[in-house]
């Protein structure tokens, strides 16, 4: 008899391709993580990993096998999921959602406010996770839905096995100290910005490839990227109090920022979009929430 644990554990490897990866995903020690996947092998009564240097891949054996495991975790999810709801008469169970931060705060956040009041009976567990880490999460059955973010000719992957929908498109804004002289008209020239120190997410976001690019391409410039945070509102905080430049998006300016100005870019505009990932089959609290952050998202303040 095959053990659905362990068949977690083999999916767990093969989606971080890593033993080490998979045991720190899940809190385990390397060490366990392969006990477990030998007594696995014994049961299945052939190998399924095969070593490649320092990472290990599926032999045919362990792919049927993680084939399998999709199929048969999906099963137990739904039959928890309906479990629940039958013993709560309505939408019921855990769902895990991971979202970055100006999404959290201006999408997740009051979703969670909403969900308390609507469905009673659905535990939101909440963390700010961003989309490079979530989406294998996801994929692997440790989150259930995630908020994630595009920027213009910055494509995501692809999943095929998951569901992606539009929650909101954002502009990308220019904001500046409010006495910098370029600050007075409504449309600035980032040609005109070049001495600027600028504030932006730490190197390997996406945040930080779109400001470079967006320097280079519309403004003709090389960005003195002086200040890294990949807090928004430290971004925010460093135009107002140091002289620095930002290009941030509608979530993080849609309260209002006093001391800076926001502007639109002169040489043309530049958007991310907000996504909602789920997988393609949706537990009844699952759907509720997906509800709960579409309606978020359309009243999020965001300027004009």
């Amino acid at each position: 008899m095959l053990d659905l644990h362990r068949l977690r554990l083999l999916r767990e490897v093969h989606g971080r391709g890593t033993v080490h990866g998979a045991a720190r995903a899940l809190g385990y020690t390397p060490s366990a993580i392969s006990q477990q996947l030998s007594v696995l092998e014994r049961e299945a009564g052939t190998p399924l990993l095969e070593r490649i240097g320092r990472n290990v891949r599926l032999t045919a054996a362990g792919q049927v096998l993680v084939r399998h495991a999709a199929v048969l975790l999906e099963g137990v999810e739904a039959a928890e999921a309906e479990l629940a709801t039958i013993a709560a008469g309505r939408a019921a169970g855990v769902v895990r959602v991971a979202a970055f931060q100006s999404a959290f705060l201006r999408i997740v956040a009051p979703a969670v406010r909403a969900l308390a009041v609507s469905h009673p009976d659905i535990r939101i567990k909440a963390a700010e996770v961003e989309v490079e880490q979530a989406a294998p999460a996801l994929r692997l059955h440790q989150l259930d839905v995630v908020v994630g973010d595009e920027y213009d000719g910055q494509p995501r992957a692809v999943h095929a096995d998951l569901d992606r929908e539009r929650l909101l498109r954002e502009r990308i804004r220019v904001v500046l100290p409010a006495d910098h002289p370029e600050a007075g008209v409504d449309r600035v020239s980032l040609g005109r910005l070049a001495d600027v120190p600028w504030a932006a997410c730490q190197p390997g976001t996406g945040h930080r490839e779109m400001h470079v690019r967006v320097c280079r391409e519309l403004g003709g410039f090389e960005p003195d990227l002086r200040y890294s945070s990949d807090d928004f509102l430290i971004l925010l905080e460093l135009v107002r109090t140091t002289g620095a430049g930002a290009l941030l998006p509608d979530l993080v300016l849609g309260y209002g920022a006093p001391g800076v100005a926001v502007r639109l870019p002169a040489e043309g505009d530049v958007g991310r979009e907000v996504f909602l990932l789920t997988r393609r089959s949706r537990t009844p609290a699952v759907a509720a929430v997906a509800a709960a952050l579409r309606v978020a998202a359309d009243e999020s303040p965001r300027n004009d």
